[in-house]
C-alpha cells in the first residue's frame, strides 16, 4: 500500500482544501475549509462562475451574509464529494465576540439545513479564544458541532475539551514554523524532525491527556509543512492534510507506523487540570509561541476575510 492507504488503517484523513475538484482522487471522509482556503480557490478559472452565480442569486442581501452563503456553496460541493463532515469557519473577526459567533454560527447552520444538509455533517470553525471556546460550549448544547481552529497551546486545548467541542484543529506547521524562525542560525533540522518536532510533541501532548482522561473531543491535526511531521502523527483522531502533501504521500510506497496509540495514552503518568477564564488567559499569555501565532492567524484569517468582501462587493 502507499503511505496515504496505510495511513488510513490508523486516522482518518481529511482534506484541507476549497480546491473540491481535486478532493475526490485522495478519498477523505472529511474536509475543511478557511478563508483563506476559499479566497485561493474562488481566483482560479474553475470557480469564478461559481462565485458570480453566488453574488447573483444573493444580490439584495448585506455583505457577511453573501460572504457566508459563498461559504457555504463550497461546502455543499464539498459534500458532493466527501461522505462525512465539511467543516465552514465563522468570520475571524468575530473571534472576541462570543454572541457574535453563535449568531453566525446560526446562520451557517441554517443555510445548510435549507441546502438539506443535516447539521451532524457540518462542523462550524471558531477561533479558539476564550470567547469563541464559551461559543462552542453554547453550540455544542444546542447539537451545533464545532471544530476549533487556531490552536497552539496546551491550555487551549484542556478548555476546548471541557467545553464539550466536537473536535480541535492543533496547528503543527505553525509551531514548527515559529520555533524555527525564533531559533534562527542556532536551529538544527535534524533535531527538530518527527517525534521531536515541536508541533508533533504539542499534538502528541493532546492527544495522550485526551485519552488518558477519556475527552470525547476528536483531535486533528492541522498545517503540515512535510510527511514527516504526518507520519509522526499517524494515529491520531484525524488529520487533515493539504492536496500537495496528500499528493506526496500517494506517491511512496515506503512503510508507514502508528505513532500515536491510545492504549499508550491511556497509561501515561500526567495529571488533570482545569481553567477558568483567568487561569486560561494567564497561561496563553505565558506561552509566547501559542499567543503570538492565535494573533498572527486571526489577522491573517481577517485579511482575507476582507479581501473575499472586497471581491463579492465588486460583483454587486
Amino acid at each position: 500500500m502507499n503511505q496515504l492507504d496505510q495511513l488510513k488503517q490508523y486516522t482518518t484523513v481529511v482534506a484541507d482544501s476549497g480546491d473540491f475538484k481535486q478532493l475526490a482522487q485522495y478519498a477523505p471522509r472529511d474536509a475543511t475549509t478557511n478563508p483563506s482556503l476559499i479566497l485561493k480557490a474562488v481566483q482560479k478559472p474553475d470557480y469564478a462562475p461559481l462565485l458570480k452565480a453566488t453574488v447573483n442569486a444573493h444580490r439584495g442581501e448585506p455583505a457577511d451574509a453573501i460572504v457566508d452563503e459563498v461559504l457555504v456553496r463550497f461546502g455543499l460541493e464539498i459534500l458532493k464529494i466527501v461522505p462525512g463532515r465539511v467543516s465552514t469557519e465563522v468570520d475571524a473577526r468575530l473571534s472576541f465576540d462570543t454572541a457574535a459567533s453563535v449568531a453566525r454560527a446560526h446562520r451557517i447552520i441554517a443555510m445548510y439545513e435549507a441546502a438539506g444538509i443535516a447539521r451532524e455533517r457540518i462542523l462550524i470553525k471558531l477561533a479558539s479564544t476564550w470567547e469563541g471556546i464559551q461559543a462552542a460550549r453554547i453550540l455544542q448544547h444546542e447539537g451545533i458541532r464545532c471544530n476549533m481552529t487556531l490552536l497552539f497551546s496546551f491550555c487551549q486545548a484542556v478548555a476546548c475539551g471541557d467545553a464539550g467541542a466536537t473536535l480541535i484543529s492543533p496547528f503543527v506547521g505553525r509551531i514548527y514554523d515559529w520555533y524555527k524562525k525564533n531559533a534562527g542560525s542556532a536551529w538544527v533540522e535534524a533535531e527538530h524532525a518527527l517525534a521531536d518536532d515541536p508541533g508533533v510533541r504539542s499534538v502528541a501532548r493532546i492527544y495522550t491527556y485526551y485519552k488518558k482522561f477519556g475527552v470525547d473531543t476528536e483531535v486533528m491535526g492541522a498545517s503540515f509543512r512535510n510527511i514527516g511531521q504526518i507520519r509522526a502523527l499517524a494515529g491520531c483522531d484525524l488529520l487533515t492534510i493539504s492536496p500537495e502533501l496528500l499528493a506526496e504521500l500517494q506517491a511512496s510506497d515506503a512503510p508507514l507506523a502508528r505513532a500515536l496509540d491510545p492504549a499508550a495514552a491511556r497509561a501515561a503518568p500526567i495529571h488533570a487540570v482545569t481553567y477558568n477564564e483567568a487561569s486560561f488567559r494567564y497561561a496563553l499569555n505565558d506561552d509566547a509561541m501559542a499567543s503570538d501565532k492565535l494573533a498572527e492567524g486571526i489577522r491573517g484569517f481577517a485579511a482575507d476575510a476582507g479581501k473575499l468582501d472586497a471581491m463579492i462587493e465588486g460583483l454587486r
